[in-house]
């Protein structure tokens, strides 16, 4: 059974349970049905679009599970689907909650998401006057409980990114660890097309006549679109941070690269020296005095010495050793 909770609410607070029946659903000013669902089955479904006279294409949604987070309009009753995101390792999983609002009945099925609405049906059992209110107060609950998810994501992606940066001032990454930076900014990039719909999502609850939305309830959107907008602040930060790290790491790398090239051209310069002298007493040129002289040969080594000596010094002046 995928019911996770059924309860009528009679003046905020829970007053009994409701069963799954292919009958109309009847409630009286001041009552609604909250039922939450996790990948509910074709004949949970249809009893419930007996029950509440739910539209085709909206069960046909929630069944589907791989929605955009989107705000549709059915006669007096509104379905709104917002998508869940948590992390599995360095990867960012996604799931969606599917939201049918009527005037007196609320109903959430969730798909592959990794929180459960038990603690958020708990608190807001703990506040019956805005329970009081009715589902338009349980739908805001259950999307900043599904936006305030996407803040340790970002939290927690940040942190690893913050820790490979501080590894680049250290040495430098490995193609494995600049694998993951790529790997991390493709999750970042992909997140970013999820909370520009959920923004959306928000900002119509927030400012658009819609069924079943008291204008009271509208300040409450409001807080969760200013939610996603600061989560999408934090991505778009997220996102430089790991382009700055690839740089920096690119930058040190050709830093190393132009040392190593200045040190092997420096010690060529030194090492011309003695080739050029071997190379010309390797002529076996007759006419050579100095070859005739006692101290020809240890005189020759000593100018190479010399010459290499004077050479390495200048070099390790400028720097370049």
């Amino acid at each position: 059974m995928t019911v996770v909770a059924s309860y009528l609410y009679r003046l905020g607070k829970r007053a009994e349970e409701v069963p799954l029946a292919a009958q109309p659903f009847e409630a009286s000013d001041g009552e609604f049905a909250w039922i939450g669902l996790t990948d509910p089955s074709t004949e949970e479904m249809a009893s419930l679009q007996a029950m509440f006279g739910l539209h085709p294409l909206a069960v046909e949604d929630a069944l589907n599970g791989n929605q955009v987070p989107k705000v549709d309009i059915y006669g007096d009753q509104l379905f709104v689907v917002a998508k869940t995101a948590h992390l599995e390792g360095d990867k960012i999983a996604y799931g969606e909650t599917c939201i049918f609002v009527g005037k007196h009945h609320l109903i959430s099925v969730r798909h592959g998401s990794a929180r459960s609405h038990k603690e958020l049906r708990l608190q807001l059992e703990h506040s019956p006057r805005l329970l009081e209110h009715g589902p338009d107060y349980v739908l805001h609950g259950i999307i900043d409980f599904v936006v305030d998810g996407y803040l340790p994501v970002v939290e927690t992606l940040e942190d690893k990114v913050l820790e490979l940066e501080k590894h680049v001032l250290v040495s430098l990454l490995q193609p494995e660890q600049i694998r993951r930076i790529f790997r991390m900014r493709r999750q970042v990039i992909r997140f970013q097309r999820v909370l520009g719909p959920m923004g959306e999502v928000a900002g119509k609850l927030s400012h658009l006549e819609l069924p079943c939305i008291d204008d009271n309830a509208k300040p409450f959107f409001k807080d969760v679109y200013d939610h996603v907008r600061r989560v999408e602040g934090l991505v778009g930060g997220l996102r430089e941070v790991m382009t700055s790290v690839f740089e920096a790491s690119n930058l040190l790398e050709q830093q190393r690269q132009g040392t190593i090239t200045r040190q092997l051209a420096a010690w060529a310069a030194i090492l011309a020296v003695p080739t050029a002298i071997a190379g010309i007493y390797g002529m076996n040129f007759e006419n050579m005095p100095e070859l005739a002289t006692r101290y020809g040969y240890f005189a020759v080594l000593g100018v190479i010495v010399t010459l290499c000596a004077i050479l390495y010094w200048r070099f390790k002046r400028s720097g370049w050793l």
